[in-house]
């Protein structure tokens, strides 16, 4: 559930502390289930199926389409590499080169502003159901994330390559929509979407079957106040486990009336 959505369901400390521990022992098990997945997945999600010869690749058989696939992805480029990232316009082809099926994920991220009796206090919120999907860079992220605010050297390649990987992902998937379908056949929906503080840049995220939520602002500060931490993860929602639908039955008997 996104910080639009979040839901401030009444729970106690006790009650808190207890679904945090099962919230993180399924996360990592949701987690590790989609790696596996991708991982299956890889050869289907290699840039190389979307951009050909323009990529480093063992592989030189010629992928028809490829140049128009590069020319969406220079229009791409131009859209979103002004706010935040101040990149220049032009892609560099150099950075195609660097664009490696090296999958990775990383958590959603959003701020939200907490509301204290003196005001409000920003608190870094993570999703425990949805990750963010790109191709290994030099930055993650956080990392990109904190290089834009200025909490860390700035480093423009790796600003650059975040963004053309994320753009490759982002085509490569509107490109075959049947690997959308694929994974939501296994209880993951993929979605483009904009990440707050990084612009238009369209992201290509994961979700699991399972909804979570953001409790109330008092429970959310008493976490990090105890952590000592502004960040806070989303929890899952154990009652909607026994409300699960089988997609496959559900289409099944919309067929048969």
């Amino acid at each position: 559930m996104d910080e639009a959505g979040s839901a401030a369901k009444t729970l106690t400390i006790d009650q808190l502390a207890d679904l945090r521990g099962k919230t993180e022992a399924v996360s990592e098990f949701l987690l590790k289930q989609l790696r596996t997945r991708l991982d299956t997945l890889r050869p289907l999600l290699a840039p190389r199926r979307l951009l050909g010869e323009y990529v480093r690749s063992a592989v030189k058989e010629e992928v028809v389409g490829a140049e128009k696939a590069l020319a969406q992805l220079r229009e791409k480029f131009k859209e979103v590499c002004a706010q935040p990232f101040a990149l220049q316009p032009e892609l560099d082809e150099r950075a195609l080169e660097l664009v490696e099926n090296r999958l990775e994920l990383y958590p959603w991220e959003y701020t939200h502003e907490a509301k204290t009796d003196g005001g409000v206090k920003p608190i870094t919120i993570a999703s425990s159901v949805r990750w963010v999907l790109t191709y290994g860079s030099g930055y993650t992220l956080t990392q990109l994330r904190e290089g834009l605010a200025g909490k860390e050297k700035r480093r423009t390649d790796y600003v650059r390559q975040f963004v053309v990987n994320a753009l490759v992902m982002h085509l490569l998937l509107e490109k075959f929509p049947g690997l959308v379908q694929l994974l939501a056949d296994l209880r993951y929906q993929v979605r483009t979407e904009n990440a707050p503080g990084l612009g238009k840049l369209p992201l290509s995220t994961v979700s699991a079957c399972l909804p979570s939520f953001r409790p109330a602002d008092r429970l959310v500060l008493a976490a990090t106040r105890l952590s000592g931490v502004p960040a806070f993860v989303e929890l899952i929602d154990v009652e909607a486990v026994h409300g699960l639908e089988d997609p496959l039955k559900a289409r099944l008997l919309q067929i048969l009336g």
